[in-house]
């Protein structure tokens, strides 16, 4: 039985994890075990909603009594402290989006696994959802691009990080359709909560960020090619959650992840230039992680 911990009970995603292993059954031999909430009253909530039979009072009391942890925090700022002393003492991590806060933290974390030997792996599930990898397949059959916005619900200014909360899903979108090789991005202050936000790529595409605050949007993408266009809304699968859990599962069976430096931290650099924009304005160029 793999045995799986839970770090974090703010987050819907605590029990949707919980529930779709645990009550759903949906990933044979496998169990949430416990939970670390942020308060007593979190933490009770999940474990009795998500049927999660223990409560730890601290994280690093997972340690010996699970074979991997998800990480799940709304703040991106909680998300590598939270788990600093599983990963030295070896544990498997899934931290859920965003990686984290800055770049620099990031690195030095990702630097430290690689020594130990720890697998990491962190994603939006926006991107495992089937329609968008048949979204990936129209957009590369386009040829070149010549235009790419996306459209989703973004309150660059969320108690829980701003930019980071909300703005992660386009991020990662983006940088999946167009590359990890953006090189400046600007917000455009809009009316009311609805902003727009320009990415300009080393290969010369402007690609656009439709950042809605005041409403729900389902995520859409608008591409235009060479061959022709695309605008697809982005339709969840039958359990949203259903297939990034499966591979973060794999990955605390084997080892194994596709996840890389490039897709955990690409999306927080840009984010992090993103974050920039909003306070100070104008261009902000997006850091290199290499």
């Amino acid at each position: 039985m793999l045995r799986i911990g839970i770090v974090g009970a703010e987050n819907s995603h605590t029990v949707a994890i919980a529930k779709t292993i645990n009550i759903e059954q949906r990933i044979s031999n496998a169990q949430v075990v416990g939970v670390w909430g942020e308060t007593p009253e979190l933490a009770k909530d999940a474990s009795e909603r998500g049927e999660i039979p223990m409560i730890v009072e601290t994280p690093e009391a997972f340690i010996g009594q699970v074979d991997g942890i998800v990480t799940d925090h709304r703040h991106a700022k909680d998300h590598l402290p939270a788990v600093q002393a599983l990963l030295e003492a070896g544990v498997p991590l899934f931290i859920d989006k965003p990686f984290c806060y800055r770049v620099a933290e990031g690195q030095t974390f990702l630097k430290q696994a690689r020594a130990l030997d720890v697998p990491v792996a962190s994603y939006s599930v926006l991107p495992k959802q089937a329609s968008f990898r048949q979204l990936q397949e129209k957009i590369q059959a386009l040829g070149d691009l010549y235009a790419l916005t996306t459209t989703g619900p973004c309150d660059i200014h969320s108690e829980w990080g701003g930019v980071f909360f909300y703005g992660i899903h386009q991020v990662d979108m983006l940088v999946r359709l167009a590359g990890y090789d953006a090189v400046e991005v600007r917000v455009h202050p809009g009316q009311g909560q609805n902003h727009m936000a320009t990415v300009h790529f080393k290969s010369g595409l402007i690609a656009g960020m439709n950042l809605i605050g005041a409403a729900y949007p389902s995520f859409h993408v608008s591409a235009v090619g060479e061959k022709g266009r695309v605008d697809e809304t982005i339709a969840y699968d039958e359990n949203m959650y259903l297939s990034g859990i499966e591979d973060f599962v794999h990955m605390f069976r084997t080892g194994e992840t596709d996840e890389t430096e490039e897709s955990m931290l690409g999306p927080v650099a840009f984010l992090e230039a993103l974050e920039d924009a909003v306070d100070k304005g104008g261009s902000v160029p997006v850091p290199a992680i290499g």
